[in-house]
């Protein structure tokens, strides 16, 4: 029993010393392995799969039988992220029918990015790539030519131009929260807008003009293309999905053929990551490793191929019909390093947080710590104070909201209002009317030389102040934005704060408490022990005070608890 269970373990760490081939006719038993694969590839899979289980797949002598099912990525997140008990924004729950499998195939790796986010505990294993499918603008053929495909080099940078306001191009999108070749695109977009004023002010130009015409899936938004000649100056014109999307499009034989334009820079392809679950045990972990073999012979390429996908390698194998226009060979499937994925973990998030300030209505009481510690100039924003760069933010967030969110504003200090240590400026109002008030209030986020942090009683004031007003098809938040420590003689102390929250909490009313710690002054444990006791919300910190603007996105697009 010992010897057998050594096996396993040494073939999970990767050496297959020792360890009884898993193609062979002498065994006996059964494990079971389940594999859920994104739609486009689980044919493939499938086939792969049950050709080395009817070749005598096993593990240490026990047979060894493969169920691969169908199911869109979406779905499937809902369902890890639901057993790990978080929540990815607009993703929503998962029906009750599907279970986590054993192995995961997504299409994107972005995927195990978001719910490694938002779950500490979810650390799968593996996570190669087995295909890849290249992010194209895909447009109907004769609007592409009149943009100069297939002769033209297109970049990112010329579609930005395109999709703002008065360009060329009636745009689509499948809803980046729900499908990752919407979310690489919008990444690739934001990274051609640049970080400047002008740059920010085109993304979000773009990115309204975008959510105007999103759809949920990918299905859905290729139905939008024009399905004549005659609706080609009324129908969708471009819209970024993947190049299998592209050619299986072209398959059907539609009246009107779409062209795929691979933009520059290239943005990341899907990828279709093995992922092994981390409750998997050391025996199934060693079949999937045996399935992960099998998905190395010419014959799964050659059924990539037939789907419409390329090898990890970017290329297509015999069969593949190759998009005209379309290089041979894309750029391979690299794995990440550690500081590439916290960057790319950092870039959903704000993208995801622009995202959901467009197009999801939303009440927030913005909290603004004015205390005199504020006055502290940031090395990285030259001439600026930490109050400054903190009204840059909420004048970025503000512009950010669409006029179906309401939104008002706090400042805190002590003595702010007699011995009251915060003072409302705006109450939280819409923004059809609201939205030139507020924009002065940020004027007024002026630090108080002397004055002290009064954390505890504002934070205890402000939640009850959106409970109280709290409305249903929203998100009710709170974000309050802090450079210190509790630091108010004559207020509450932690533990009746924490008391007050726990007191308060209603799951029929839920508000997120979200905080975001300015500078290295302020104290982690304090402020998560606030938002624990929300139940609701999330505590991010900004070192560098001139990243806040880029955490408050992130903390938008959160959903952990909620």
């Amino acid at each position: 029993m010992l010897a057998a269970a050594t096996s396993v373990a040494v073939v999970v760490a990767g050496s297959w010393f020792g360890y009884q081939q898993l193609s062979g006719r002498n065994c006996s038993g059964q494990i079971k392995l389940t594999v859920a694969a994104a739609t486009e590839i689980a044919p493939a899979v499938d086939q792969a799969a049950q050709r080395w289980t009817a070749d005598g797949a096993a593990v240490d002598g026990t047979c060894v039988t493969v169920a691969v099912s169908a199911i869109n990525s979406v779905t499937m997140a809902a369902a890890i992220a639901g057993q790990h008990h978080v929540a990815l924004l607009g993703v929503g729950t998962a029906p009750g029918s599907v279970t986590v499998p054993d192995v995961w195939v997504p299409d994107s790796a972005t995927w195990l990015l978001r719910i490694k986010s938002e779950a500490s505990g979810f650390l799968p294993t593996d996570g190669r790539s087995i295909a890849q499918s290249p992010v194209v603008l895909a447009a109907p053929k004769p609007i592409a030519q009149r943009l100069g495909w297939p002769a033209k080099q297109i970049g990112w940078k010329d579609l930005l131009t395109q999709v703002g306001a008065g360009g060329a191009l009636k745009p689509g999108i499948t809803d980046p929260a729900r499908d990752a070749s919407g979310l690489i695109s919008l990444l690739a977009l934001g990274g051609a807008a640049g970080t400047d004023n002008a740059g920010i002010r085109a993304k979000v130009v773009a990115l309204r003009t975008l959510a105007a015409d999103s759809s949920s899936l990918r299905e859905d938004l290729l139905q939008k293309f024009p399905q004549s000649i005659a609706d080609l100056n009324g129908g969708m014109s471009a819209a970024p999905v993947s190049e299998q999307d592209v050619i299986t499009y072209n398959a059907q034989k539609p009246t009107v053929d779409l062209a795929a334009l691979y933009l520059q820079p290239a943005p990341a392809p899907l990828d279709y990551p093995y992922t092994v679950m981390p409750e998997v045990d050391l025996q199934r972990s060693a079949a999937a490793a045996g399935l992960h073999r099998a998905l190395d012979q010419a014959s799964f390429r050659t059924a990539l191929a037939a789907a419409g996908l390329r090898g990890p390698d970017g290329v297509g194998a015999h069969g593949f019909a190759t998009p005209d226009g379309a290089p041979a060979t894309v750029t391979p499937v690299v794995a990440p390093d550690a500081a590439t994925v916290i960057r790319q973990a950092s870039g959903i998030g704000q993208l995801l947080g622009s995202w959901a300030a467009i197009t999801q209505p939303g009440r927030v009481l913005s909290v603004f710590d004015v205390s005199g510690s504020m006055l502290t100039k940031v090395p990285t924003a030259p001439g600026l104070n930490r109050a400054q760069v903190t009204q840059r933010a909420a004048t970025q967030g503000l512009a950010l909201f669409d006029d179906r969110w309401a939104v008002g504003d706090w400042i805190f200090s002590t003595d702010m209002v007699g011995k009251q240590p915060w003072k409302e400026l705006v109450p939280i109002t819409p923004l059809t009317s609201g939205r030139t008030r507020l924009q002065a209030a940020i004027g007024q986020i002026v630090p108080k030389k002397d004055g002290d942090t009064g954390l505890y009683d504002t934070a205890l004031a402000a939640y009850k102040e959106v409970q109280n007003t709290w409305q249903a098809g929203r998100v009710n938040s709170v974000i309050l934005f802090t450079d210190g420590q509790n630091d108010n003689k004559e207020g509450i102390t932690r533990a009746q704060l924490v008391a007050g929250l726990r007191k308060l909490r209603d799951p029929k009313r839920p508000v997120r408490m979200v905080i975001i710690g300015i500078g290295p002054e302020v104290d982690r444990s304090e402020l998560q022990a606030i938002a624990d006791a929300s139940s609701s919300g999330g505590v991010f910190i900004a070192q560098d005070p001139a990243k806040i603007a880029e955490i408050f996105l992130e903390a938008i697009a959160t959903r952990s608890g909620a």
